[in-house]
């Protein structure tokens, strides 16, 4: 669908488009095409703009820029990330530039390293959290009305709020908008299921289980907080697996050398608190644990937050599991998320080691 949706991006007349779709169906590659088309590389000057919500994204999506835009001759992409400097008042040449809003700004308006006159096309990936976070959308929208008004926009996401898709209408003119139905977003091909569990033991001897159960390629395993995530990871260590850990306090260097060792396969189990529940393409990924359900600051479902979650198993077809361990007054949590996205989470036994070998077939 994505890829089809590419052609759409590419008529003579520029479009602007909102566009939702479920994650690992081809968003990137569908925005890669698209500027990759855009780009005359004669011109030695930005033209193309991608904002992501974070570094691990913006380096995934320059990857598939470079991989796809290898046979397109003399197209070069650069970074806009922390730690990637330019001089003051230095034109780059590149005519693709990914990064993140903060970045991006400075290289526009404090370093004049973009010609912001010059872009043709803007790409926003995981739209709705750049639009919803008050940080990320005051600077994309900086960027974003210094275009010139021929500029293409172009609005991606997995999931979007009614609230989030209202703003986004109302700052890029006439839309072609694509929207999912709620029950269309909890991918077929991911089978959810959750374990009561009383204590975080009882849920790391469910875990346990899992592995003793189920042969596993590489787990991502989604913590609510730090402190869970670092006696998690001790633990699992203890008990000899691979373990890597992603969380926010983390350097740019370092998270970029944890996502590249699991994408190796060095470390067979990423233990992440939300830094990495979104766009995080790890095609080896055949399970995604939530040691905690995601919830807001009022203790509700965080829809979207356990969508991209679950979402980095069964990329592009592929079949993947998602278990929960949710805790016994938290139950009632599972059958929100079962009833906003018309789904079915089934509940299992963790002690249970006949009912885990059956989810193999």
């Amino acid at each position: 669908q994505p890829l089809r949706s590419a052609e759409q991006l590419l008529p003579c007349r520029p479009q602007n488009l909102i566009a939702q779709s479920q994650s690992g169906t081809g968003k990137t590659a569908a925005f890669v095409l698209a500027m990759l088309s855009r780009v005359n590389a004669a011109e030695k000057h930005p033209q193309c703009l991608c904002l992501a919500p974070t570094y691990e994204l913006a380096l995934q999506i320059g990857h598939v820029i470079e991989n796809i835009g290898q046979f397109c001759a003399d197209i070069k992409v650069t970074y806009a990330v922390r730690g990637n400097q330019v001089p003051q008042g230095s034109a780059l040449e590149e005519q693709i530039v990914i990064g993140t809003p903060g970045t991006m700004l400075d290289w526009c308006f404090k370093r004049r390293a973009i010609d912001v006159k010059k872009i043709a096309m803007f790409v926003l990936d995981e739209a709705d959290i750049m639009i919803d976070t008050q940080g990320l959308s005051c600077q994309s929208i900086r960027i974003q009305r210094a275009l010139p008004k021929s500029c293409q926009m172009l609005l991606f996401s997995a999931t979007f709020k009614e609230t989030v898709r209202a703003f986004a209408v109302q700052i890029v003119s006439n839309p072609i908008v694509i929207k999912l139905r709620e029950e269309e977003l909890t991918l077929s091909n991911i089978r959810q299921y959750y374990f009561v569990c009383r204590s975080r033991e009882e849920k790391y001897r469910a875990l346990c289980n899992i592995y003793g159960g189920i042969t596993v390629g590489q787990a991502m395993i989604f913590c609510q907080t730090r402190r869970i995530a670092d006696w998690l990871s001790v633990e699992m260590s203890q008990d000899g697996h691979q373990v890597a850990i992603l969380t926010a306090e983390l350097t740019v260097a370092q998270r970029a050398n944890v996502i590249q060792r699991f994408r190796d396969g060095k470390e067979k189990v990423l233990i992440a608190t939300n830094v990495c529940a979104r766009g995080i393409d790890v095609q080896q990924v055949t399970i995604v644990v939530n040691f905690n359900l995601p919830t807001d600051q009022k203790c509700r479902p965080d829809f979207e937050t356990y969508l991209h979650r679950i979402g980095r198993t069964g990329r592009f077809g592929k079949r993947g599991i998602a278990f929960s361990m949710v805790e016994r007054q938290n139950v009632r949590l599972v059958r929100v998320i079962e009833e906003h996205f018309q789904t079915e989470i089934k509940q299992l036994d963790p002690d249970d080691m006949d009912e885990l070998e059956r989810l193999q077939n």
